[in-house]
């Protein structure tokens, strides 16, 4: 009876299923494909944020270098100019020294003019023999040509060494001055190095500005596509709700019907079965009067009485299972471990600092670039002892700021041919005897200067 009902909802489920309505389907799907290409979108525009985020955070490092390097090179201005007034300040005493040497030649000179003068007003040109034939006696005569030779050394002593000191006060005005070029070159560089920050600085802000535009309109576009997606995800679970109680409501409505047929039928059943039942004891009625007649008619016979007999049959279907059982096989690898190893070119001999310094030499006169490392092409003070030192298999920074904190520290005392001397800003080879090897600057190129202390020493370093 159960099952029967079961089978006649099941049919009037889908009976009904197939009457839902059309619209209601078709709404469904559109919205799904909709939502489909909502989340599509809104996953590009998810991928565009990120993109832009990760772009942004690269420009802001960027940003944050420059800005690092920007302070630096306004630090090295400051020293820079604080060393240019130093300079113009010994220049200035040089001028002033050199004015006085050049008067005091002037007055040795002036002096001598009188002495000789005095001498040819008293006796022209006889005037030393009338000194020496003055003498009394051979001592006066050899005290008179002493003193004649002693007037002469003298003078000649005074102009020699009053034209060396004057020489020495212009060489030594010659080398301030070209010290105070080289600082001035030096400064216009980096003011030059600033600007160009200054500008890139700008340049990157305004991008990043505009990166923050183009998150702020991806992430407006990603919040509408979220909110479409809310609603289409609202709309659909509205119309899988009213499926669902319709489904319900149809189930419901399959199983009273289910239960009204199969009742009906069950009735039916039962009335036939109590007719056929009415029919057959009418028949046995019957045939039992015709018999209790048949039997009243013969004499002497028995009386038979007939019974009907009912049988029922039982069926017993026993199953059996079987059950299987599955072998497993383990299969065994071999793994083998292997140790790699590498193994750099080495230099066949012992690097020394003045290997260094006469490497580094080969390229005296090649042109200075700022930001440059090659040795031919053009480089500037670090990029030029990075290169130097790349041939020898040292690794150095392309920063003169980091140099001075590479290797061990040494005095300017002790300091040897291929340590590097440390300026504000600037780094040179050191060659010995007091000469430096270095990228001066874009007039100069890579030169060699005489003078290794002709600024400030910030560090030695030996890096050998």
């Amino acid at each position: 009876m159960k099952k029967r009902i079961l089978c006649l909802t099941l049919g009037l489920m889908l009976t009904i299923s197939q009457a839902v309505p059309a619209g209601a389907a078709s709404r469904k799907d559109q919205l799904k494909q909709d939502k489909a290409a909502a989340q599509s979108q809104l996953a590009a525009q998810e991928s565009k944020i990120n993109n832009l985020e990760d772009q942004k955070q690269t420009l802001s490092a960027e940003i944050d270098q420059l800005d690092s390097d920007l302070i630096n090179i306004m630090v090295e201005i400051e020293i820079l100019d604080s060393e240019l007034s130093d300079k113009e300040a010994q220049i200035e005493q040089t001028k002033a020294d050199l004015a006085v040497a050049e008067e005091n030649k002037q007055k040795q000179y002036e002096a001598m003019k009188k002495r000789i003068q005095y001498l040819y007003e008293k006796g022209g040109d006889d005037a030393w023999a009338q000194m020496l034939f003055q003498a009394s006696d051979f001592t006066s005569l050899l005290n008179h040509a002493e003193y004649v030779q002693q007037m002469y050394d003298s003078d000649r002593n005074s102009l020699e060494e009053f034209k060396e000191t004057v020489q020495q006060v212009k060489d030594l005005g010659d080398q301030l001055d070209s010290e105070k070029a080289e600082l001035e070159e030096m400064n216009q560089e980096y003011q030059n190095r600033q600007a160009s920050m200054q500008t890139q600085l700008q340049e990157k802000k305004a991008t990043s500005s505009d990166y923050d535009a183009q998150i702020a309109q991806a992430q407006n576009q990603a919040a509408q596509y979220t909110e479409l997606i809310r609603q289409q995800n609202a709309e659909i679970q509205k119309i899988e709700e009213e499926e669902k109680k319709a489904a319900e409501e149809a189930a419901r409505k399959a199983a009273e019907e289910a239960a009204k047929k199969a009742a009906a039928e069950e009735a039916a059943k039962k009335a036939q079965e109590e007719a056929n039942k009415k029919a057959a004891d009418e028949a046995a009625k019957k045939a039992a009067a015709e018999a209790s007649k048949k039997s009243s008619s013969t004499s002497g016979s028995n009386t038979v009485a007939s019974s009907g007999s009912s049988t029922s049959s039982k069926e017993n279907n026993n199953t059996s299972g079987s059950s299987s059982s599955a072998a497993t096989s383990k299969d065994n690898g071999s793994s083998s471990s292997g140790s790699s190893g590498s193994s750099g070119s080495s230099v066949s001999y012992n690097p020394t600092g003045q290997s260094v310094v006469n490497y580094a030499c080969q390229f005296v006169g090649n042109p200075y670039v700022w930001g440059g490392t090659s040795l031919t092409n053009g480089a500037d003070c670090s990029g030029f002892i990075m290169s130097v030192y790349a041939k020898f298999g040292v690794s150095l920074p392309h920063s003169s700021g980091a140099m001075a904190g590479c290797g061990r520290a040494v005095s300017y005392s002790e300091a040897m041919p291929g340590d590097i001397i440390c300026y504000a800003g600037h780094v040179a080879i050191y060659m010995g005897g007091g000469q430096i090897v270095h990228a001066s600057n874009a007039k100069d190129g890579i030169k060699i200067s005489g003078n290794a202390a002709y600024r400030p020493i910030v560090a030695v370093r030996r890096v050998l």
